[in-house]
């Protein structure tokens, strides 16, 4: 029997990561290629037309004169901004003159829907002066909170294309949406269905209710980023456990689904992780192509990351390979576990894929794990297997909450099918300034520099070839946000209402720290030279040289 070292659990070593590399430490340009990807949608060259960007989701937009400073109270340096509802997580997009964002109706837009009727809203500004244009509203779930968390809005961001945008709505509802809402005096078939078609409501083109058709049973809420590559979209579905905790109601609901994205027809689905849900599934998918081979990547509510051939095989799907995010021999509880789910979205960049685990923030920060990872690989690719004394030559099925119990007679051996490229978990665990934690954050990649924030209120940056943390700066704040990296800046907001914006370097150098006034929960994002932040309770677009007018 085998009994794995720390220093295996820490990750694997240099040496290995350097032979599979090959000794190369050149790396693409990642937002040379998100711009490539843009550039052959129907919208704007230098527009953000989805989360991250393109399908990679690396938050490194082309920008020019990003401004380090501003003042939100003053106006300096702010070209405009609009009131919000009460509380906003969903990222703003920006496509072919419109903004777009997740939020709550706090702030009741729409005369048939006053402020004091909770709803989640996607709401569209004007780019150039951010005049409301219309919203979509999404009543709450009679359920309540263990499907449609009160007063959380939309807590996602559309994919856009053309004049099209989709996203998942907070009742679980995948929606096309035509972006000139009714402005052009049309009403979009094949639906008519709307209640309203004033000039300040949404026009639905098709939608599919994930709860009613798929069976799906979201716990609190969804909050699928949707992505596509295509005519196909890619969704994450929710699918949860119960208001218990304990229960999963529909275990063969699908977690992971395909659409066409012109008709809202499911092409396949995939049940994964079915029984072994710990908890919520509230990731986004991302999409990349690895020796030619089309694979989205799907962040599973068991601790899973999964990978698809995107097509699918004869109208289902085709796993083409899995890996365990968590050592086996952690614990889920529901609360202070070990063992802990995928919310972060995984980045694709230079041909390897990159995510770090998470739980509900209010159930603490935790021990977290950071993980570059071999697409190339097929099959179970974790680091480890598990087997029993029982049978010591066969691997045994995933268990739950604990995948390997020493007490039944569990064992694990590393496996040679390892994915692994590198695990980080912090320069020194035992230290709390340079461990990491948990997070909800998607690392930001450029010039092989990872950067990520965990619920410690830790920003770390890693070299993204071989996992050596270069530095962590302590936020005295959480954050459940994501970098944005432009130019040669860095910038992380927290739920203090701090944006701190660093060098590019791995040399820790903090450059300003702005006050935006109230809490930070999403991320920055840049299109066409002005950066767009969103806070509780308003959006902000920053532009260098511009003012607006002081804040009342």
């Amino acid at each position: 029997m085998l009994k794995l070292k720390d220093q295996f659990v820490a990750g694997l070593c240099v040496a290995a990561t350097a032979i599979w590399l090959g000794g190369s430490l050149a790396a693409e340009d990642p937002t040379e290629f998100v711009v490539s990807q843009i550039t052959k949608m129907k919208v704007g060259p230098h527009d953000w037309p989805q989360w991250g960007g393109s399908t990679s989701r690396n938050n490194t937009p082309d920008g020019k004169n990003i401004p380090i400073s501003w003042n939100v109270d003053t106006g300096e340096n702010i070209l405009w901004s609009m009131p919000l509802g009460s509380e906003t997580y969903g990222n703003a997009v920006v496509a072919n003159g419109k903004v777009y964002v997740g939020t709550n109706n706090g702030n009741g837009y729409i005369k048939r829907y006053p402020s004091t009727v909770d709803l989640g809203c996607l709401i569209c500004f004007n780019e150039k002066d951010g005049k409301f244009l219309w919203q979509h509203s999404s009543e709450k779930l009679s359920s309540g909170r263990v499907n449609d968390w009160p007063d959380q809005g939309i807590c996602c961001s559309p994919f856009v294309d053309g004049d099209r945008a989709w996203y998942v709505s907070s009742r679980g509802v995948v929606v096309c949406l035509d972006t000139e809402g009714f402005h052009d005096g049309e009403n979009d078939s094949p639906f008519v269905e709307e209640k309203v078609t004033d000039k300040d409501e949404a026009d639905v083109v098709w939608e599919l209710d994930m709860m009613k058709v798929l069976s799906v049973f979201q716990h609190n809420m969804c909050s699928c980023s949707i992505t596509g590559v295509g005519d196909l979209l890619f969704v994450t579905t929710a699918n949860g456990v119960d208001e218990g905790h304990f229960a999963i109601p529909e275990e063969e609901a699908p977690s992971f689904i395909c659409m066409n994205r012109n008709s809202g027809e499911v092409l396949w689905t995939d049940k994964s992780p079915g029984a072994n849900i710990l908890h919520g599934q509230w990731s986004s998918p991302a999409y990349g192509e690895f020796d030619g081979v089309a694979q989205v990547l799907f962040a599973g509510g068991d601790g899973y990351l999964y990978s698809f051939s995107a097509a699918g095989k004869d109208g289902k799907s085709e796993l083409l390979w899995k890996f365990d995010c968590n050592p086996k021999n952690t614990l889920y509880t529901l609360t202070r576990a070990t063992r802990n789910h995928l919310i972060a979205i995984p980045v694709v960049y230079d041909g390897l894929v990159y995510i770090a685990v998470g739980e509900d923030p209010e159930h603490g920060d935790g021990q977290g794990h950071l993980w570059c990872i071999d697409p190339t690989k097929r099959g179970d690719v974790s680091p480890t297997i598990v087997y029993n004394s029982k049978d010591p030559k066969t691997p045994i099925a995933h268990k739950r909450l604990q995948a390997l119990d020493e007490k039944v007679g569990d064992f694990e051996r590393e496996n040679p099918n390892s994915a692994a490229v590198w695990h980080y978990i912090g320069e020194d665990p035992k230290v709390f300034e340079t461990t990491m934690h948990r997070t909800m954050g998607t690392v930001s990649i450029k010039n092989n520099l990872l950067y990520v924030l965990d619920f410690g209120g830790l920003f770390h940056c890693v070299d993204a070839k071989t996992g050596k943390g270069h530095w962590t700066y302590d936020m005295f704040a959480e954050s459940w946000g994501s970098p944005l990296i432009v130019e040669d800046h860095v910038y992380i907001g927290d739920t203090d209402g701090d944006i701190c914006v660093f060098k590019l370097s791995p040399e820790m150098e903090l450059l300003s720290e702005v006050s935006m006034q109230s809490s930070v929960v999403s991320t920055p994002i840049v299109a066409n030279d002005t950066m767009f932040i969103t806070i509780r309770n308003r959006i902000f677009a920053i532009q260098e040289g511009a003012k607006s007018e002081p804040l009342k």
